[in-house]
């Protein structure tokens, strides 16, 4: 699994922005038979500092519909608007950052994840950090805030942080964590993608290559193929001594993502 594919569900969460509620008050009308019940009335006045968060909820909300659009110049000055209007509001930060990270400034995007996490403390902004920290060369760094995320009951995606921790485990080099953990996503979500694709290299690299090849014809079954998953594929039917299979694993390469380059089992090809 590529950091890019890891990166994925970090992209994937930073398009997130709480919308602001409002809610509405209606005065009961409580006269009957003749009697008045007099209801004490309250009045509701917005200060300047919910006036700014309103606004700023409003500009992230326009930033990531610019996002979407694929406009990024205007949805990197719908954020700045927004971080002007409350520097304090979470949502705004993760946009900021997905925003930096799509601009190629990976240092920028880091400030603005770890301030998410600081300001909204959530099993989302400690998943997206610990992303950020795993593809910027941080992976040992990045296995406690995984653990955070996990550790929130409120955060609707557990398995994807454990997927996360599992892949980013591997990079570190702690092996004793890596299977722990992708099973327990896999334990939550079976079809999960960054988990099924981690555990099939980790499967390789283990030499066990029958429970490799389970794991990776699980993750092309569970979403679209990318370039390093079919090349993984390749390479476990190549040590199984299937070339049929190889081969038609690379055909699918070539065809797919003629980017990736004509690579054959035993080669490199561009991630």
């Amino acid at each position: 699994m590529r950091r890019r594919d890891l990166l994925l569900l970090a992209a994937a969460l930073a398009l997130l922005a709480t919308a602001c509620s409002r809610l509405s008050f209606v005065k009961p009308n409580a006269q009957r038979k003749g009697m008045d019940r007099v209801a004490p009335e309250y009045s509701f006045k917005e200060t300047e500092a919910s006036k700014r968060r309103t606004e700023a909820r409003r500009r992230v909300s326009a930033a990531n519909q610019q996002l979407q659009a694929g406009n990024l110049d205007a949805a990197a000055t719908e954020a700045k608007v927004a971080l002007k209007a409350d520097p304090s509001l979470p949502e705004t930060h993760t946009t900021m950052a997905f925003i930096a990270s799509r601009q190629g400034q990976a240092e920028l995007a880091g400030s603005h994840y770890a301030e998410a996490a600081k300001l909204g403390p959530s099993g989302a902004t400690y998943n997206n950090y610990g992303a950020w920290l795993c593809g910027n060369a941080r992976a040992a760094e990045s296995l406690r805030w995984f653990d955070n995320a996990v550790t929130d009951p409120n955060y609707g995606d557990r398995a994807g942080a454990l997927a996360n921790a599992g892949t980013c485990a591997a990079i570190a080099g702690q092996h004793d964590r890596v299977e722990r953990d992708l099973r327990a996503a896999l334990q939550l979500d079976p079809a999960n993608a960054v988990a099924l694709g981690a555990m099939a290299e980790h499967q390789f690299r283990q030499g066990s290559y029958f429970e490799a090849r389970a794991f990776s014809e699980r993750r092309l079954s569970a979403a679209p193929a990318t370039p390093a998953a079919l090349e993984l594929a390749s390479r476990i039917e190549e040590k199984l001594g299937d070339s049929t299979a190889a081969a038609r694993y690379v055909r699918r390469l070539r065809t797919e993502f003629p980017q990736a380059g004509n690579a054959l089992p035993g080669e490199s090809s561009t991630p």
